[in-house]
């Protein structure tokens, strides 16, 4: 009944038909309602599809959330008559498969999307690029685009109209800085993936030099549902700000994890707790982390915060492509901002020196303080380094690449000084300074279950025919507190190490 209520509380609009449909057949699209949308677009002049698009305020939900009209008209009133729409399909981001879901579940949505802003915009010509990594994604799109061609919807002189359009597929290596327009136009053009300076901007100068249009799979998933339903069906969902819907990756310690599509301006409350669950076995909620690996992180006073655009950018955070991981109580905040800076420092495609050399630096020092090996002046450093890096790099990858660090240093800030002050970890997961031991008032005489799990025969029985742990030999693996009965709960797992009740092992005690 849960999960009934949560798909009650769900919107779907962009993935509407996603598991309704067979995506292998285009026939069952089009019984659907499918290309019902370009059909009526013909029938009216491109620029009254522009300001449809503009009335009903959608915004790109790739991450930036600019204005999908705009981008266009800048586009239609280009000097050339050769233009490019790329759909931009590279989904990078660690947990993220929302585009994955909608180019497997329903390929011929997007299609039809890039297909109405096609004849907005005058382009010709249109080109998927997708990662190499969703093959399964990557062979739908190919049989959908041929169908469409099949069926006369792509191809010369759609369904009789006097207009040409078509469009190619091309694979990428899978670098997370081609989601950046650019940097994706370079690796498209066969140089490597690296952004460029702006102006001039895609809509003027993009691939081949031609006015280019960059859109995201969800943006152009929500084209067709606006031009069949019109403008203020869409801006009667979400708020006025952010009309429409979003789609969500929801990971981590959540009790229903997975795709979520609901209007824009519900709560982080009701989107983590009354449609995801909330958090599982009894845990406290401790922070989300919004917009991806370059996103921020927000505590439990921000859960009432609306999700749209301008309300997570005032929290600290961003809406970007979709990605949503939440915490409980056991995350420590400095070892998570060290995950997702490793992610974004070997994505780096070091053209910047801020961002090549800048989040080496970040990351050298969060390293060193899950070592136990903080010195005093890091948290400062960690700041100037953060601000300095979201100031000189170029593109958005540099720019965001610090929020991590930054939120966690607002919110979290007791955790950072714990690790350099005190030399400990507070969530005790920084396993140099953790350590386990058993509580002897819990533990049952006679069992033998940890003692079993333990690599390292560093548990052993006291002269009280109770269990120890010999910390010497402990690798601090954790094997003996999953082991442990959930009755008994004796392992106790503390940081600082120093701080462990001492049980002395018996001589030549082996079990």
């Amino acid at each position: 009944m849960s999960g009934l209520a949560r798909f009650n509380r769900e919107k779907r609009v962009i993935m509407n038909r996603c598991g309704r449909i067979d995506p292998e057949q285009i026939h069952e699209y089009i019984a659907d309602g499918g290309y019902r949308g370009v059909v009526e677009a013909l029938c009216q002049p491109p620029e009254a599809l522009i300001d449809l698009i503009e009335a009903a305020g959608l915004r790109g939900r790739g991450g930036a959330g600019f204005p999908t009209a705009r981008k266009w008209r800048f586009a239609r009133v280009a000097a050339g008559t050769d233009k490019r729409i790329v759909c931009n399909a590279d989904e990078g981001d660690p947990g993220a498969y929302m585009d994955r879901t909608l180019l497997e579940s329903n390929p011929h949505q997007v299609i039809e999307g890039m297909l109405i802003a096609a004849i907005a915009v005058g382009a010709t010509r249109g080109l998927f690029y997708v990662r190499a990594e969703y093959p399964l994604a990557v062979r739908m799109l190919t049989q959908a685009v041929e169908q469409a061609r099949q069926s006369g919807v792509l191809g010369k002189n759609i369904l009789g109209s006097g207009i040409d359009f078509d469009i190619n597929l091309f694979q990428g290596a899978g670098v997370f800085v081609c989601g950046e327009e650019t940097a994706l136009i370079r690796s498209v053009e066969g140089y490597r993936g690296t952004p460029r300076h702006r102006p001039p901007f895609p809509v003027e100068r993009g691939l081949d030099g031609r006015p280019t249009v960059i859109n995201n799979v969800k943006t152009l998933a929500a084209v067709p549902p606006i031009v069949e339903n019109g403008a203020d069906w869409f801006r009667g969902i979400g708020t006025a700000d952010s009309p429409g819907t979003a789609v969500f990756s929801v990971v981590g310690n959540v009790a229903q994890p997975g795709l979520v599509e609901v209007p824009m301006g519900v709560t982080l409350r009701e989107l983590i707790f009354d449609i995801c669950g909330g958090i599982p076995k009894k845990k406290k909620f401790k922070a989300v982390q919004i917009g991806g690996p370059s996103g921020g992180f927000l505590p439990a006073d921000f859960l009432d915060t609306a999700v749209d655009f301008e309300a997570l950018t005032r929290a600290g955070a961003m809406m970007g492509s979709g990605g949503m991981v939440v915490m409980d109580e056991d995350a420590c905040m400095v070892d998570v901002s060290r995950y997702f800076l490793e992610f974004t420092q070997k994505e780096s495609c070091g053209k910047c020196t801020f961002c090549r050399i800048g989040t080496r630096h970040l990351l050298d020092i969060l390293r060193r303080l899950t070592r136990g090996e903080g010195r005093q002046g890091d948290i400062d450093q960690l700041e100037t380094l953060s601000r300095a890096i979201k100031t000189g790099s170029l593109c958005s990858l540099g720019r965001t690449a610090p929020n991590p660090v930054l939120t966690s240093l607002a919110y979290f800030r007791d955790e950072y000084e714990a690790h350099v002050n005190e030399n400990r970890c507070p969530a005790c997961v920084c396993r140099v300074m953790t350590a386990f031991y058993i509580d002897q008032e819990k533990c049952a005489l006679g069992c033998d279950t940890c003692y079993g799990r333990c690599p390292t025969d560093a548990i052993f029985t006291s002269s009280n025919r109770k269990k120890g742990i010999d910390q010497s030999l402990c690798v601090k693996c954790g094997e003996c507190s999953v082991a442990c009965p959930a009755v008994y709960g004796a392992v106790i797992k503390i940081s600082p190490p120093h701080r462990v009740p001492v049980i002395e092992r018996p001589p030549e005690s082996r079990f």
